[in-house]
């Protein structure tokens, strides 16, 4: 995976997008992500990877302060569709090379961003980094599990996935092991979809 091939890979994933990733089991899994957590007015929210704003559609907005980057330029053109009289800020951005001071946002949402990105451990500590301290990072995206390495069927297919856009190999505990310096897990790690392929985590800044 790199930028300019996902740029083209999601070009053509845009318009199926919502039929596929904000539906059914998607959609179920979504709402859980949000689920006991509030942000209001006075928070500055950043989600990373926006893609179509399927995540946007489930927190109610409009009177929130929010920042939405994508690198695709075509997914993002459907989010800013779907909100087009909210104060959103929509930007064309690499996660893996944010344009954000030090200590910016009071929440980070990274839903199904880090295992399309080319370089996970570039975007989780670009995360890391635009986030205040005592900050939370909320990550819903799909991980191997956590008791099993991957299958061998698994591991030759992976390359051909990865054309595809996306990463069925990457571990989580590994990601967070090379990048929690500042960062711990609070509260939950939680399987939401496909038997803890899909998972829920919350991280925290703490210092």
């Amino acid at each position: 995976m790199n930028n300019s091939w996902n740029r083209a890979v999601y070009r053509i994933w845009s318009p199926i997008y919502d039929r596929i990733f904000n539906s059914g089991a998607f959609l179920k899994a979504r709402r859980q992500i949000f689920q006991q957590i509030t942000f209001n007015s006075d928070q500055k929210v950043l989600f990373v990877g926006v893609g179509t704003g399927a995540d946007l559609e489930l927190i109610n907005p409009w009177d929130l302060n929010i920042t939405a980057i994508d690198f695709s330029p075509d997914m993002l053109n459907r989010a800013k569709g779907k909100f087009k009289n909210s104060s959103i800020k929509f930007l064309e951005m690499d996660a893996q090379n944010m344009e954000f001071k030090n200590e910016t946002f009071d929440y980070v949402v990274a839903s199904l961003i880090l295992s399309v990105i080319p370089d996970a451990d570039k975007c989780l500590t670009e995360m890391a980094r635009v986030l205040k301290k005592e900050g939370k990072i909320i990550i819903f995206d799909k991980f191997i599990s956590k008791e099993h390495k991957l299958s061998l069927p698994k591991k030759i297919i992976r390359p051909l996935i990865k054309v595809l856009g996306t990463d069925i190999g990457l571990n989580f505990e590994e990601l967070y092991r090379r990048n929690n310096t500042n960062l711990t897990i609070i509260n939950e790690d939680k399987n939401v979809m496909m038997n803890g392929m899909y998972r829920k985590i919350i991280i925290s800044k703490v210092n």
